[in-house]
């Protein structure tokens, strides 16, 4: 597995920034990125996100409510998630859910209620949990140990940035971690400290562009090519090659992600 896979982009955004498909596959192809997870953060819109999985073999995407989302969109079931997935073969993952107290604490009654339909959906389905996690280590720590105790799901928390003590109870309970440009900041020696210690067997890299372009494109409009940077970035302080990190990342990807080798062989 010697090529590189973006878990988590939003090619909807990226679009409406002015960077076309085209343009983003053609960057891709140049720089190793072989299979993009385009991630749906509005359930209402999950037509427009499954639109781009029909022009590309190697783009798959996800279903689900992004946390800041929950009041302005239905009060989804896990039953509706899991009917969209069985309709929607290359739906690969559950998400983005989670919680996020940073940009919205009048709604986290909704954004609990929401994020627990997804967790059911998940074990239903089988398909990787995509956890968006901002400013509630405490509550998310505590959803995640009681609800895997209760009846395991697989999982990821993405574009990690949060503190060592959920990096280490996410890793407690097999949850793995996704990695953003995030890790290339100069002010992100935190993050890189806790990269260090995460085992490659459980890290996956992505975009989560067009946000968060990494150096040296900080402040550009991000976009999937550039998932090649956070690669080197981790290859650097794991001290192996970047090779290594793209064969074991992306190994890891179609372990957990395993509805895409119905596509991707």
């Amino acid at each position: 597995m010697t090529y590189i896979v973006d878990t988590h982009c939003h090619l909807d955004l990226i679009e409406e920034k002015g960077i076309l498909l085209d343009e983003i596959v053609k960057n891709c192809a140049e720089n190793n990125v072989r299979i993009l997870q385009t991630i749906c953060t509005r359930i209402t819109e999950i037509d427009k996100i499954l639109s781009y999985t029909k022009k590309h073999d190697f783009i798959y995407a996800s279903v689900g409510i992004h946390p800041c989302n929950v009041a302005e969109q239905p009060r989804v079931k896990a039953k509706e998630i899991v009917a969209l997935c069985e309709a929607n073969p290359k739906i690969i993952g559950i998400g983005e859910t989670g919680l996020d107290y940073y940009h919205d604490k009048s709604s986290i009654a909704l954004q609990k209620t929401s994020f627990l339909e997804h967790i059911q959906a998940a074990r239903e389905t089988n398909l990787p949990l995509i956890i968006h996690s901002r400013d509630c280590d405490c509550d998310m720590i505590s959803i995640l140990k009681s609800e895997q105790k209760s009846q395991k799901f697989p999982a990821l928390l993405h574009c990690f940035s949060s503190t060592e003590e959920l990096a280490r109870a996410a890793l407690d309970l097999g949850i793995y971690i996704s990695i953003s440009g995030i890790v290339t900041f100069k002010n992100a020696q935190a993050l890189q400290e806790i990269v260090k210690f995460i085992p490659l067997e459980f890290l996956l890299v992505e975009t989560d562009s067009p946000y968060l372009a990494p150096m040296p494109f900080r402040g550009q409009i991000n976009q999937p090519a550039f998932t090649k940077f956070v690669v080197e970035k981790i290859a650097e302080l794991k001290g192996v090659s970047a090779e290594e990190v793209t064969k074991i990342t992306t190994q890891n990807f179609l372990k957990i992600f395993s509805r895409t080798f119905d596509f991707a062989g």
